[in-house]
């Protein structure tokens, strides 16, 4: 039997594992479908959280501690397993001309650089981009992951320390008894450990209603398109109107994402392709030399005010969630792992763990 058994392997199971692990734990990580195929896979990599100064400062504070980790994590992956990350310092763009004092404040607490360009400076830094905002803020210092092949590397990392993976394992029910966890169910029999985590990103809330005081986590849908670009057309990631793109190393462009409640249905409809894809070469018209490589859906976990769940259950000794993350999974990560093996490992936490407490106000 393992020491701790964590439902979910996305990229918040497969940190929270590693992070165990690393510690020397017995881990065994089961997924009911294959690895990091939801939400984790769905989404942008951008290693911040979008329109950062709208979140409260648990978000911030968290993000800002992931920041500092991925550089390195990212390093250390690609040596074990030779599956490159692509951690890149992009810098991204945000037009918003409405929010420029909570974003200078916000920028002035985190330590993040910022300034305030006219259109002239972006089309300097995109010159791509048709009719140009009068104005943006220029973070040149965040970064992005190609979270696929994060989330590749991840997986090959937690094999060859020896984490036990169970793919196509759902958790079908829970055996409690006395304030105690015994065991998750599975088609395959009970699966127990000493200590359990539940990481099933969107489908945590409506597992957790087996329990006392469940989570309140919905899905929400993003739907996101892939141009079949090529190096260099896309210099910077940019985000306007809830909408961004972002270029990786090798010319594929990423363009999304929407923010749709539509329950547990993570289908691609034709009227979001089009709407996306319209509004992709209207900002940028060399989109229309490129075809559209994908087009997919993911379901984000949404926790209310999307600060996500990381804690004891407080009537279950031995159950941990870690969860409701909404759309900055890849951004909180590092951070978010770190702090669930802290408190479940009894080391002294880097963050302050009373604002994603199971209890804890949210907003």
């Amino acid at each position: 039997m393992s020491d701790v058994l964590i439902i979910g392997a996305g990229v918040i199971g497969m940190l929270t594992a590693r992070e165990l692990r690393i510690a020397g734990a017995e881990v065994t990580l089961l997924e009911r479908g294959e690895l990091a195929r939801e939400s984790s896979w769905a989404g942008g990599g951008i290693i911040s959280p979008l329109y950062p100064w709208r979140y409260p400062d648990s978000i911030s504070q968290m993000a800002r501690a992931s920041q500092q980790l991925y550089a390195t994590l990212c390093d250390e992956l690609h040596g074990s397993t030779g599956i490159d990350p692509e951690y890149t310092v992009s810098g991204l763009l945000i037009q918003n001309q409405d929010e420029l004092d909570p974003a200078r404040h916000w920028a002035s607490r985190y330590g993040q650089r910022m300034s305030v360009v006219n259109n002239s400076a972006i089309t300097e830094l995109e010159p791509e981009r048709e009719n140009p905002p009068g104005q943006a803020l220029w973070l040149p210092d965040i970064a992005q992951v190609r979270n696929p092949r994060l989330l590749q590397a991840l997986a090959e990392d937690l094999q060859q320390r020896g984490v036990h993976i169970k793919t196509q394992t759902p958790a079908t029910g829970l055996a409690l008894g006395d304030g105690h966890m015994q065991g998750i169910h599975t088609p395959d029999g009970l699966v127990s450990a000493d200590i359990t985590v539940l990481a099933m990103g969107a489908w945590t809330g409506a597992f957790s209603r087996m329990l006392p005081s469940p989570v309140d986590i919905r899905p929400v849908r993003g739907q996101m398109l892939l141009f079949k670009g090529q190096p260099d057309v896309i210099h910077h990631m940019m985000l306007e109107e809830n909408r961004y793109i972002i270029p990786r190393k090798d010319g594929r462009i990423l363009f999304g994402s929407t923010l749709e409640e539509t329950g547990f249905d993570n289908s691609v409809t034709k009227t979001t392709r089009r709407e996306l894809g319209q509004l992709a070469i209207g900002r940028y018209p060399v989109l229309k030399d490129f075809p559209v490589e994908r087009h997919w859906a993911g379901l984000r976990p949404a926790a209310p005010a999307g600060i996500p769940y990381i804690a004891r259950h407080p009537q279950i000794e031995n159950l941990f969630i870690n969860a409701g993350h909404f759309r900055n999974g890849v951004v909180l990560g590092p951070a978010s792992a770190r702090l669930l093996a802290d408190l479940l490992l009894k080391r002294e936490p880097a963050l302050d763990p009373t604002p994603y407490a199971l209890n804890a106000p949210r907003g």
